[in-house]
């Protein structure tokens, strides 16, 4: 973070300094939401969480070394006390970030493929120089701030996650940190029951483009008809990628190695150039494809961008994270999130996976889908049918639909289970698989399915993540 007076971080915030608050002490970050992370020179923002209020925790964060805590209340300690945390937070990375003119800022967003695109892409552009990105999925109106705050005078690309649950929300995370491009993967129905219909969910992805500047650059994907008519809604150049002829990044020669890992032949008008992802599923080369397409526009040379496709790794958990049992047994741990579209790319990859041995899938609830929600879990259930799997353990009532899906697939011969937990999907597995065998994992965070591949691969719980504040949106 660029250092901060906290006399200046109440101008800016419009605070009010409680009683002991040192106005010349210097904040020097970093800024955390999680007073474990609390440091000396760090700022802790108290807000409202699941289980319990941030301000609670304020002592301990002073405690822990933190200049004050960023409050709506005096916690009896040094605080800047505001109408609004999170409105505070934005506020105060736009004025980090504006105090970086030579900075370059990059926004992301789309149904599927954000998080994965946002790791590929940074891990491309931090070869030009100085570059922030957010952790894990923060994307949000707590995780974009709480990501541009890690901002200093050196930074010179700031890669951004915009997410929504409404219209409007993506302009207003625009507004926070202004980007001069903007990548727009795909339009699905993650979150349709608060959006209402694909063409809403379209319109809400569209705000990315349409707050670019003239001399910005709009990077659409043209095998998504919804996302390629963003180009009338941008001032900005537009550059299209995809597998489509026509588009401007896109990729030929496509096949999968034996591993499910896709490989292709990257392709622009400055030339060309072979990629062998180390991701797995062919729905990674849509992702690459973005993340190519943006890097280009910042100026990176063709070979060096698949060279770093090539390399790049998985930075982000539980997103088709492969484990390689001992015994032979692959466990494919992609729990963190799920919709249909998710959703069917990792039953997919699961087949192209499991080619050799036999595939499983243990699925949960795909969350937030309103009224489609029935007719949509069928329709997976049904996909996991017709892939062949060996097996399809449905977990939880609330994806007990799949059930009827896959039973709608005559030609299926694999065995179906109905669990009510992921400890009774893990007692399932247990005494079916062998190896050589394939276990996808994969529903919504909130169905907690983690615990399933967890078990499979020894890994201990993982400690708790801000997702109520500073991650996991559409």
């Amino acid at each position: 973070m660029i250092p901060l007076s906290v006399a200046r971080i109440a101008r800016i915030t419009g605070a009010m300094l409680a009683d002991g608050t040192d106005p010349a002490a210097i904040v020097s970050g970093p800024v955390v939401i999680d007073s474990r992370q609390a440091a000396p020179g760090s700022l802790f923002a108290a807000l409202p969480g699941t289980r319990t209020d941030g301000h609670a925790f304020g002592p301990a964060a002073l405690a822990a070394g933190a200049v004050a805590v960023l409050s709506t209340r005096p916690i009896g300690g040094p605080a800047l006390v505001v109408p609004d945390v999170p409105a505070a937070l934005g506020a105060l990375a736009t004025a980090v970030v504006g105090a970086v003119p030579e900075i370059q800022i990059a926004g992301i967003t789309g149904s599927v493929g954000k998080t994965t695109t946002k790791d590929l892409a940074a891990q491309l552009i931090e070869t030009l120089g100085p570059t922030v990105s957010p952790h894990q999925s923060y994307n949000n109106e707590i995780g974009l701030p709480l990501t541009a705050l890690r901002v200093t005078p050196q930074t010179r690309y700031l890669v951004s996650e915009l997410s929504a649950r409404g219209i409007g929300h993506i302009a207003a995370l625009c507004r926070i940190a202004p980007p001069r491009l903007g990548v727009v993967l795909c339009v699905g129905h993650a979150h349709a029951g608060e959006f209402g219909s694909l063409d809403q969910v379209a319109l809400a992805k569209s705000e990315l483009p349409a707050a670019l500047p003239a001399d910005g650059v709009a990077v659409l994907n043209a095998d998504d008809p919804r996302v390629a008519a963003m180009a009338e809604r941008t001032a900005a150049r537009v550059v299209t990628f995809g597998r489509s002829a026509g588009a401007d990044v896109r990729a030929e020669n496509v096949r999968c190695d034996p591993a499910g890992r896709p490989e292709f032949t990257l392709v622009s008008a400055s030339g060309s150039a072979p990629v062998r992802l180390r991701l797995y599923g062919a729905h990674q080369i849509t992702n690459a494809l973005a993340a190519a397409a943006l890097a280009e526009q910042l100026g990176m040379r063709i070979d060096a961008i698949a060279a770093g496709l090539s390399a790049a790794a998985a930075r982000s958990r539980w997103r088709m994270e492969v484990t390689r049992r001992p015994d032979g047994i692959t466990v494919v741990n992609d729990a963190y999130n799920a919709n249909p579209e998710s959703v069917s790319a990792a039953i997919t990859a699961l087949a192209a996976m499991a080619v050799s041995g036999r595939g499983f899938a243990v699925l949960g609830e795909m969350a937030e889908l309103g009224a489609q929600a029935g007719r949509l879990h069928e329709a997976a259930g049904a996909e996991a049918a017709r892939a062949g799997l060996a097996g399809l353990i449905v977990v939880g009532d609330q994806a007990s639909p799949m059930l009827a899906g896959a039973r709608a697939v005559s030609s299926w011969r694999g065995e179906l289970l109905h669990v009510p937990d992921a400890a009774a999907a893990v007692g399932a597995l247990g005494a079916r698989l062998r190896a050589g065998d394939v276990v996808l994992v994969k529903a919504s965070h909130s169905v907690g399915l983690e615990e399933v591949a967890l078990a499979l691969t020894g890994g201990a719980r993982a400690g708790q993540t801000p997702c109520a504040t500073g991650e996991a949106r559409s």
